[in-house]
C-alpha cells in the first residue's frame, strides 16, 4: 500500500501503527508514539522537555499561635523550627485568620530556625486571636524562576537545578549526578505544585499507557529505573504496588539481581513482587523506548523498542525469570491483574553506584488513560 491514494478517509477500528522490520530476523518493532491516532475516549499527556526541570520542592512549618493584643507600633516575634532551613533562605509566612492590617515578614534566623515578625502600624491596638502560622523556606540554591517546567520537578539525594541540562548530540534532557556514592536524579510530575501531570490519576483501574525514551552515555556504575510507582525509591521492596523497568550493574545497596547486565521489569501486587530478565543487554549510547499498558482488567504488557515481552508470572525477589519477545499479534503473558483502584506516579531516575556522576539522557514521557473508569 505504498504511495496510495484514497478518496475517501482511512478507518480503523483499532488505530495505526508505525513500524519497522528487522531485514535479518524479520522482527517487526512498532514505533509508535503513544497510542498513535489519539483515541477520543482516552486523556493524553506528552512531555518533551520544551524546560528543563528544577528544584521546585519547598519546606514548610506551622503551629498554632495567638500573638495576643500588639500595641500600635509594637511588634510580636514567633520562632518557628523548619528542619534544613538556612541563612540567607527564601521565606514567606502567613496566619490562617485575617491579619486586620498586621504586617507579617520572615526570615531565616539560625539553621532550622524561621523568626516571623508582626508589626502594628494601623494607629490602635489589635487583638488577632488564635490561629495557624505557617512558614514557607526556599533553599537560595533552588531556581525559581518562571522558566522552569511546571510539569516536572527534580529530586534525589544531593540533587541541584544545575544538574540538569541539554548537551549537543542528544535530544530532550541530561540529568547527573552530584559525584558521590548513592547520589541521584530523578525526574517526576510537579507534586510540590500540582499540574496536570501530578493531579491526574493514574490508577491501575483507568487502562493507563506510560512510556518513555531514555539512554545512558556509558556503563559503569549506576541504577535505573523508569515507570510506575509509589514512591521514588529505585529499590523493589519500599513499594507495595508498582510496575517499572530497572537496571543496575551490580546488587549493592539493590537487589540481588542473577544478571547485571539487562533491563528488567518489576511488578508488585500488594506487596507480592515479580521480576523479568528481559533479553536486553544494556548498551552506552543506544535509545531504550520503555514502555508498559495496563488493560481493562488491570492486567499490564510491556515493550522495549516496540517489541512486546512476555513477562514473569512466579512471584520472587530476584530477577531469574528470563522473558520471551514476540511478534505482534501473537499471544502474550500478561502480568496478573494489578491491585484495583492504586494510583501511581511515573518515575525515571539514576543513582551511583560509586563516587562518580553518572548521568542519564530522558528524551521525552507521555502517558495517557480512559477519560472515565
Amino acid at each position: 500500500m505504498a504511495n496510495s491514494t484514497f478518496s475517501g478517509p482511512v478507518r480503523s477500528e483499532n488505530n495505526f501503527d508505525l513500524v519497522s522490520k528487522d531485514s535479518t530476523s524479520g522482527l517487526v518493532s512498532n514505533r509508535t508514539v503513544s497510542d498513535g491516532v489519539m483515541d477520543s475516549r482516552r486523556y493524553y499527556l506528552k512531555e518533551w522537555w520544551e524546560l528543563l526541570p528544577k528544584l521546585q520542592t519547598f519546606l514548610i512549618g506551622s503551629e498554632t499561635k495567638d500573638f495576643g493584643s500588639i500595641a500600635d507600633g509594637n511588634e510580636e516575634t514567633e520562632e518557628i523550627t523548619v528542619t534544613g532551613a538556612a541563612l540567607g533562605d527564601f521565606v514567606l509566612a502567613s496566619m490562617s485568620i485575617d491579619v486586620t492590617d498586621l504586617t507579617i515578614t520572615a526570615s531565616v534566623t539560625a539553621a532550622n530556625t524561621v523568626t516571623v515578625v508582626v508589626g502594628n502600624f494601623t494607629g490602635g491596638a489589635i487583638d488577632l486571636g488564635s490561629g495557624t502560622l505557617t512558614v514557607k523556606v526556599f533553599p537560595k540554591s533552588q531556581n525559581l524562576v518562571s522558566g522552569a517546567n511546571s510539569n516536572f520537578e527534580i529530586l534525589g539525594t544531593n540533587m541541584t537545578s544545575a544538574l540538569v541540562t541539554r548537551n549537543a548530540t542528544s535530544a530532550g534532557i541530561v540529568m547527573t549526578t552530584a559525584g558521590a556514592d548513592q547520589d541521584q536524579a530523578i525526574v517526576l510530575p510537579n507534586l510540590a505544585n500540582p499540574v496536570a501531570w501530578s493531579d491526574t490519576l493514574w490508577g491501575t483501574e483507568n487502562s493507563v499507557s506510560w512510556e518513555c525514551s531514555i539512554s545512558l552515555p556509558a556503563i559503569d556504575n549506576q541504577k535505573v529505573w523508569a515507570g510506575l510507582k509509589l514512591t521514588n525509591d529505585q529499590l523493589v521492596a519500599t513499594d507495595a504496588n508498582q510496575a517499572y523497568f530497572k537496571f543496575q550493574t551490580d546488587a549493592t545497596n539493590s537487589e540481588a539481581f542473577t544478571d547485571f547486565t539487562v533491563w528488567h521489569f518489576i511488578y508488585s501486587i500488594g506487596g507480592t513482587d515479580y521480576i523479568t530478565a528481559l533479553p536486553i543487554t544494556v548498551a552506552a549510547d543506544t535509545i531504550y523506548h520503555l514502555k508498559i499498558e495496563i488493560d481493562s482488567s488491570r492486567q499490564a504488557t510491556i515493550f522495549v523498542n516496540g517489541i512486546q515481552y512476555n513477562v514473569a508470572t512466579t512471584a520472587g525477589s530476584t530477577g531469574g525469570t528470563t522473558a520471551t519477545a514476540l511478534q505482534p499479534d501473537t499471544a502474550v503473558t500478561k502480568t496478573a491483574a494489578l491491585t484495583n483502584d492504586v494510583d501511581l506516579i511515573p518515575y525515571i531516575g539514576i543513582e551511583a553506584g560509586a563516587g562518580a556522576a553518572e548521568a542519564l539522557h530522558v528524551h521525552y514521557e507521555c502517558i495517557s488513560r480512559t477519560i472515565n473508569e
